[in-house]
């Protein structure tokens, strides 16, 4: 199951400029995963872009969400769904991230991280304060769980 999974995202991700191009009309709304009024003064917009179930693995599906934020923009602090496996790639600009306790990374156009089940993303934000930077996470989830992103109520 494991290799049929990481088969399926790695088709997604060969596909996904032309997914996105295609799904855009078909966009969940973006407030479903903005963080709170008292955050967002320069929070990243975040819109579902794509969203399919995984043929052959039951209860499973991909879903992408393209991330754009604006000059000296960032997301909270955040974990994803508990059961959600995220391949992000930067696809412009410049993206800060840190990831757990690991250390603070700067990913240019075309760079990539993962994100495992469970794990605590402190740092998300544009590494530019004059240009704009924008991410495709493709997230491998369960169908149950609707709720993406819970932003730290620090």
């Amino acid at each position: 199951m494991k290799t049929t999974t990481c088969a399926l995202a790695a088709v997604f991700l060969l596909a996904a400029p032309s997914a996105y191009a295609q799904q855009a009309g078909a966009a969940a709304h973006a407030h479903d995963f903005q963080p709170p009024e008292s955050q967002a003064s320069k929070a990243a917009k975040v819109t579902q872009v794509y969203q399919h179930a995984l043929p052959g693995v039951p209860g499973k599906s991909v879903k992408g969400l393209l991330v754009e934020y604006a000059p000296g923009g960032s997301s909270p602090a955040h974990t994803h769904a508990k059961s959600a496996f995220i391949y992000a790639t930067v696809i412009e600009g410049e993206v800060r991230s840190k990831v757990n306790s690991g250390p603070e990374r700067t990913y240019h156009e075309g760079e990539n991280w993962t994100e495992m089940p469970g794990d605590h993303h402190e740092v998300s934000a544009n590494a530019s304060q004059t240009k704009p930077a924008k991410i495709l996470a493709v997230f491998i989830v369960d169908d149950q769980d609707q709720v993406l992103t819970t932003f730290d109520t620090k």
